[in-house]
């Protein structure tokens, strides 16, 4: 759960008026108190670069970054536990950027040469990991030291693309081979175990499991359609069916709010579909850019949806009226 983020200038604010009506003497007891509790003020009042209700109308896109900021492989957005946004290629292929709540961006770290990552994912614990498209690999990224390693390498990989996590930490990833418009499904369990759960598909791309983890959503983006699998308790699939599917334009990242709608990144198209958990449309967003590479929910109460443009290699935003899910 991401936490908010506080205004240091309110803050110094409440300071100053403390020094004003405090006397000398209950100068020191009065400030702690007052500055403790004007940080947990302006930490339930704002998350990001806003409130929430600050972005009207609902489902309504608007500029969050600047353009031309990362690279035309712009990918993976996701929070860590403090709220704090990161975001692949940043400047250069083979980044992570830190997006501040004011939308400016700076440099987190620099990968090992050979890997460029696409999609970004946190565990349990806080530790980051990367989808490795280039080196073939899952990366680690120990956010205290910023060490970079190899979580797992699998001689089968193709070119893992995107990853979701579960609560038990088991990792999902795909895998798509565009040369040959085939892809595959792993799972990689704690360790660094991988398991390959479903081969002989399209080029899998988007992924992302529903609310109560017990269905794994997977599109294909050259095919255009969205595939579901039932996961049991170890993590197995079974019952491949077609969700949903579409007659043109690409598919790229996807999420899922808490009421198990599915918003997808129509590639091409610049448009955020979302659909019901039974696959049916229930609106699509337009977005400024056309090539909208993957989203993620944040905000105070978890309605912003921050979506990353390749063409505009820049971040863009909207409202939505439910919560993603993991919010209350």
């Amino acid at each position: 759960m991401e936490r908010n983020i506080f205004s240091k200038l309110e803050a110094r604010s409440v300071i100053r008026l403390i020094m004003v009506k405090s006397t000398q003497r209950l100068m020191s007891t009065f400030m702690r108190i007052f500055i403790c509790a004007a940080f947990l003020i302006t930490t339930v009042a704002i998350t990001g670069r806003a409130q929430d209700t600050d972005f009207e109308p609902l489902y309504t896109a608007e500029d969050f970054t600047e353009e031309d900021l990362f690279t035309n492989n712009i990918e993976g957005p996701a929070f860590d536990k403090e709220g704090r946004l990161y975001v692949v290629n940043f400047q250069k292929d083979g980044t992570i950027g830190l997006v501040k709540p004011d939308g400016k961006v700076q440099l987190f770290l620099t990968l090992p040469d050979g890997s460029t990552a696409n999609s970004i994912q946190f565990d349990s614990k806080g530790d980051m990991f990367l989808a490795d498209f280039k080196g073939h690999n899952v990366l680690k990224v120990d956010m205290k030291t910023k060490k970079v390693s190899v979580y797992v390498h699998n001689d089968r990989f193709n070119q893992p693309n995107d990853i979701c996590i579960n609560r038990k930490d088991q990792i999902f990833a795909s895998d798509p081979n565009w040369k040959e418009s085939t892809g595959q499904l792993w799972r990689i369990d704690r360790g660094g175990k991988a398991t390959l759960l479903a081969e002989k598909l399209g080029t899998t791309n988007g992924i992302e499991l529903s609310p109560d983890e017990k269905i794994l959503y997977v599109n294909e983006s050259i095919q255009r359609k969205i595939w579901a699998f039932d996961v049991d308790a170890n993590g197995d699939l079974s019952n491949k069916r077609v969700f949903a599917e579409f007659p043109d334009f690409g598919l790229d990242g996807m999420k899922c709010d808490k009421q198990g709608n599915l918003y997808a990144a129509r590639w091409g198209k610049g448009t955020i579909v979302i659909l019901s958990p039974k696959g049916e449309v229930i609106r699509e967003v337009t977005l400024k850019g056309k090539s909208c590479s993957n989203l993620v929910f944040g905000g105070l109460s978890g309605k912003l949806v921050f979506v990353t443009l390749q063409d505009r290699k820049g971040m863009e935003i909207f409202r939505s009226e439910v919560a993603g899910k993991g919010y209350q």
